[in-house]
């Protein structure tokens, strides 16, 4: 009978934390750039002096889903969405790098180039500061140039390039914050090869459809885990019963 309290009690506790990531996912379906999280199930056997009889069930998170979301126009000039593969690289509080798609940016009070989040974008000679009453633009390999305003042409300076990288997927951890990190803790080389659209946001990656049924799916697993402690329940009163009989 506790073999089937063991397997049924862990997993109804660990469907409740798939729940809880499958609502972090709806919640982030309008969100820029955002990578749905994966979870699974998986049975871990209970080590004891007995024989190996029992597991219970608990809940990994095997990773992220790296497809890429749909790209919409804003016609912003620093509103900037990576093509395909690819990762813009920003600074962390302690000074190390992160990686994120969310690609709308603006600059800081000193002119700094940064997310929303208040992270300064990594550059090719680090932060790129942009001075005052200049028209920005960002090629589509990651150059932040100025034209001056009020000129007609204006003089065109580059004032630094944003650092792209393209590091391998299973190198890759989410953050508490976020933002990806490489699992060895180092920074990834840049890459030439990863391609910006300027004026464009990229948005989630999260399939409405696909949480919504994953998220009915779950709950009536749930309903089924509470059904079989019902029925353990059942069963160990009428074996009471039975042996207070005999």
């Amino acid at each position: 009978m506790d073999r089937l309290i063991y397997t049924v009690s862990s997993g109804a506790k660990h469907i409740l934390e798939q729940q809880a990531t499958t609502s972090h996912n709806l919640a982030n379906a309008a969100t820029t750039g955002f990578r749905a999280q994966l979870d699974s199930f998986r049975a871990v056997p209970v080590l004891s002096e007995g024989l190996p009889t029992r597991a219970f069930v608990v809940d990994a998170t095997v990773g992220s889903d790296f497809t890429p979301g749909a790209i919409q126009q804003t016609g912003r000039e620093l509103d900037v969405a990576v093509q395909g593969k690819g990762w813009i690289a920003v600074e962390t509080e302690d000074g190390g790098e992160a990686y994120t798609r969310h690609g709308n940016l603006r600059l800081s009070e000193n002119g700094v180039l940064q997310t929303q989040s208040g992270r300064n974008i990594v550059g090719d000679g680090g932060p790129i500061s942009v001075p005052p009453d200049v028209t920005v633009t960002i090629a589509k390999d990651g150059t932040v140039s100025a034209i001056a305003a009020g000129t007609q042409p204006g003089a065109t300076t580059v004032l630094g390039r944003i650092k792209l990288v393209n590091p391998p997927e299973d190198t890759l951890v989410r953050g508490d914050d976020g933002l990806f990190r490489v699992r060895d803790g180092g920074a990834a080389e840049a890459d030439g090869g990863v391609v910006l659209v300027g004026g464009a946001l990229e948005g989630s990656n999260v399939n409405v459809v696909d949480a919504m049924v994953n998220m009915i799916s779950l709950a009536r697993q749930f309903e089924m885990h509470m059904t079989m402690l019902k029925n353990a329940e059942s069963n160990a009163n009428k074996a009471s019963q039975l042996l207070a009989l005999s």
